[in-house]
């Protein structure tokens, strides 16, 4: 079983910045999509999508959501094998459980429902 062993996250300001990382021990990285989506607080219902944030092909095309963008950059370091989140300009709306992702696929997808391996989570909290 494909796990993806996610850190960073943490309690920051408004306006601070703050990088997820995600790293996936049994498989590369790089030969496929990743992604980084996030749950608000509150009973998580089945079946219901996460919120979508960045995510990255594995040719290296990234997508951004309306949210985030301009604020927020997924990267990967393939020496690693780790993908990244960098948040900067945070904003208490942005305040949820984020999580890495990744499809058995090249090519990304904004729906949560596309991926197929996922981080344990972690609490992002942005204080006003």
């Amino acid at each position: 079983q494909v796990e993806l062993v996610q850190s960073g996250g943490g309690l920051v300001q408004a306006g601070d910045s703050l990088r997820l990382s995600c790293t996936a021990p049994r498989r590369s990285i790089s030969d496929y999509a990743s992604a980084w989506f996030r749950q608000t607080p509150g009973p998580e219902r089945d079946g219901a999508e996460r919120e979508f944030v960045a995510a990255i092909s594995a040719d290296g095309y990234t997508m951004h959501g309306e949210p985030v963008r301009g604020r927020f950059t997924i990267s990967r370091d393939e020496s690693k094998n780790t993908m990244y989140l960098q948040m900067n300009s945070m904003k208490p709306e942005g305040t949820a459980v984020y999580y890495c992702a990744l499809r058995n696929g090249r090519a990304l997808y904004i729906q949560s429902r596309n991926y197929d391996d996922w981080g344990q989570g972690t609490q992002v909290t942005v204080s006003s």
